[in-house]
């Protein structure tokens, strides 16, 4: 890994994804910035820039920083990405090259968490119909239809417990919902039961809330058994990724009554929905906004700016991930 040390040398820069104002302006004019908005844009990338260039900022999700995309660069030092969730990048890869990768954790945390708890009351209380039925003119004829769900005889079985999750459990404690939780082992300093096996947590409680990373490790980890575990007044809300979900398992378990209602933020093949999942009236459906408001979005943007900027100062990144770790430098 190059030294990175501060000089006065021009600092090639590969803006990888959609133009975003705060990463446009946010560098000196020490840096020189590249904009390739799409993969297939990087096929234009000239041959002396990509052999320049020492740092790339990826700046949103939907743009890959796979093996290929990072053996472009030869010189590459440093990828700062977009989101806190980073399957998006070929984290191995690049600590097999010797190149840092950071992700935007903290600054999404609340926001996320907020957009969990709305999407479950709104999932249990059928917000979704009731606006549709109030704006029909139904309610001048007849009252709108008790909910089946209710956050006041629930269990919250939180699959996955980081920063996030534990701001969703925080939510739920104030809410005076129970809260028990999954992963591989224990999170220091939780007062929550702990289930190191998914399916016995599964079957404890009516409700999950997935709040994990994507990537192989996790594909489909919530299955038709796990679907059945939980019950017919079973409340899945998915807020990590699509691909922690069975999806066609998730509409056989709707349609079947296997499991009584289901919120999602996110979807296995973003943005293409499963039509079945459209139709149905006990499944609250958002396009991928956890983190979508102003505010946050332009904290992210500014974290991958800000990463960029200290590894080129010669400091260690500010949010580096698990895979490249920070070192003193």
């Amino acid at each position: 890994m190059a030294a990175g040390t501060v000089s006065s040398e021009k600092i090639d820069l590969v803006v990888h994804g959609p133009s975003k104002p705060i990463v446009n302006n946010g560098f000196s004019d020490q840096f020189v910035l590249h904009h390739f908005e799409t993969t297939h844009d990087l096929e234009r990338l000239a041959p002396d820039v990509a052999a320049r260039a020492r740092g790339m900022a990826i700046t949103y999700n939907t743009v890959r920083g796979d093996a290929k995309t990072l053996g472009r660069f030869p010189k590459l030092e440093i990828v700062s990405a977009f989101g806190v969730g980073y399957d998006h990048v070929d984290a191995d890869y690049a600590r097999d090259h010797g190149i840092m990768v950071t992700n935007t954790p903290d600054v999404l945390t609340e926001e996320v968490a907020d957009i969990a708890m709305g999407l479950l009351i709104a999932t249990l209380r059928e917000f979704v119909k009731a606006d549709r039925y109030l704006r029909a003119g139904l309610w001048s004829t007849q009252q709108f239809p008790l909910s089946a769900g209710s956050l006041r005889d629930r269990t919250v079985g939180m699959v996955g417990m980081g920063r996030i999750g534990q701001a969703i459990a925080r939510r739920l404690d104030a809410s005076r919902v129970p809260v028990v939780y999954h992963t591989r082992n224990p999170a220091p300093g939780m007062s929550y039961k702990h289930y190191p096996d998914l399916m016995e947590m599964a079957k404890a409680v009516d409700t999950l809330i997935l709040i994990l990373p994507g990537g192989p490790s996790t594909a489909k980890m919530i299955n038709a058994d796990v679907m059945k575990a939980l019950g017919p007044r079973g409340v899945i809300i998915n807020v990590a990724r699509g691909t922690v979900v069975d999806e066609q398992a998730l509409v056989a378990a709707l349609k079947s009554g296997t499991i009584l209602a289901a919120g999602l933020d996110v979807f296995e093949k973003e943005p293409n929905v499963p039509d079945e999942l459209k139709a149905m009236p006990n499944v609250v459906l958002l396009p991928h906004i956890g983190s979508a408001s102003v505010v946050t979005r332009n904290a992210m943007d500014q974290l991958v700016v800000d990463n960029l900027k200290a590894w080129f100062a010669g400091k260690p990144p500010l949010t580096p991930v698990a895979e490249t770790p920070a070192k003193a430098r």
